[in-house]
């Protein structure tokens, strides 16, 4: 792989660990989609990295969940989903300028609404 392609991936990797770890802490910036596109980044790029992030005690967890087949947290569901419609509205109706993809917009919302409701929700053993 090209050595620029290795470097941006690690970069974009980076900063979606970073959005990820911000996940944790505030309520509403999903933490799972973060980390899985983290992870896709880091085993195109760096082994090293792949390997320290699937081993991290905070964050491996939730990769190896949904690689697992356990799925996503219910709070980062309702986490994605409301990003999703908020972002998705407000381009709609401030953004968009005819009504064709303002149509796309909320078609695009309802779209994810579904894979993310078809994704099985992980529920730790109590």
């Amino acid at each position: 792989m090209n050595q620029v392609v290795k470097i941006l991936l690690i970069i974009i990797g980076s900063i979606s660990l970073g959005l990820g770890v911000l996940g944790i802490i505030l309520p509403l910036v999903p933490t799972t989609p973060f980390l899985l596109l983290t992870a896709a980044c880091y085993v195109r790029s760096s082994d090293r990295l792949y390997n320290w992030l699937m081993e991290n005690k905070w964050f491996g967890s939730y990769i190896k969940n949904y690689k697992e087949g356990r799925g996503i947290p219910i709070k980062a569901k309702i986490s994605v989903l409301i990003m999703i419609w908020f972002s998705f509205l407000f381009s709609a109706i401030y953004i968009a300028p005819n009504l064709l993809l303002r149509i796309g917009f909320i078609f695009g919302a309802c779209f994810f609404t579904v894979v993310i409701y078809l994704t099985k929700t992980y529920r730790p053993e109590e």
